[in-house]
């Protein structure tokens, strides 16, 4: 393989009681233990010895911040998740030495490693299957609740365990790029149990709803609805699962990161 680009969304931002506790609207620029999110998620990635081009996509905040100037490329961010990402994607599809492939990672993981990713590739590798369009990691619940005692996480109960995932992405350029209008629907839809439902069709949803699909059927769902291969990539690090979404979570990494 290649050197491989980096694709770092970072317009996440977070409620005013929660900005108020941490000096900042936007995760990325959330401090642990002297270093922001999304410096850690440069170091990271930094650690990566194939590492190609960091594209950031972010808010005048982080587009300010001493971090910017570790990226290759800064794209301001604007509208949804799926949005910002298609800035990055275009600018490398459309340049010199385009990509086949990239890597997608948010930037509020607290405890991320350079040695998470690395193993997250090599899964992709050796279980993801050969030539998928896209690769997710997703991990347990045991497993994560083994790692972070006492922190809570959002599941998806299924016949085969209850799973989360993970908050990093290798993805075909090309697939990506035709799957982002579909991709964008699941988006909008996704806090919408009436969206979803359409979505899903009903004959699905309800068997998801009594438990009886597992991984590989609602992989083959998905796949349907955004018209591009996956791998759900199982044993990834369940650091890649914990994301700063909450005060709660913040506290809980503090406690645990800082002296």
């Amino acid at each position: 393989m290649g050197n491989l680009d980096v694709i770092l969304p970072a317009g996440g931002t977070i409620d005013a009681e929660f900005a108020r506790a941490v000096l900042t609207r936007n995760k990325a620029l959330i401090r642990l233990a002297g270093r922001t999110l999304l410096q850690r998620t440069f170091d990271a990635v930094g650690a990566l010895p194939n590492l190609g081009r960091v594209m950031l996509v972010g808010d005048e905040d982080v587009e300010k911040s001493p971090e910017a100037k570790l990226a290759s490329h800064f794209f301001p961010s604007g509208g949804s998740a799926p949005e910002n990402i298609l800035k990055a994607l275009r600018f490398l599809a459309e340049g010199p030495n385009a990509p086949e492939r990239v890597l997608i990672v948010t930037t509020d993981l607290p405890y991320l490693t350079g040695d998470h990713l690395l193993d997250f590739l090599e899964r992709c590798r050796t279980d993801g299957g050969p030539e998928k369009d896209m690769y997710l990691p997703i991990i347990n619940r045991p497993e994560f609740e083994v790692k972070f005692p006492g922190i809570e996480n959002t599941y998806m109960p299924l016949r085969d365990g209850e799973w989360t995932a993970g908050c990093a992405y290798l993805v075909t350029v090309q697939s990506f790029l035709q799957a982002i209008p579909h991709i964008e629907r699941v988006f909008q839809n996704r806090k919408s149990k009436v969206g979803m439902a359409k979505l899903l069709g009903p004959v699905f949803l309800a068997k998801y709803l009594t438990r009886q699909v597992d991984v590989p059927q609602v992989l083959a769902k998905v796949e349907s609805i955004i018209r591009c291969s996956g791998a759900a990539v199982r044993g990834a690090a369940p650091e890649l699962a914990f994301d700063i979404d909450f005060l709660d979570d913040y506290e809980y990494a503090r406690r645990q990161l800082e002296p």
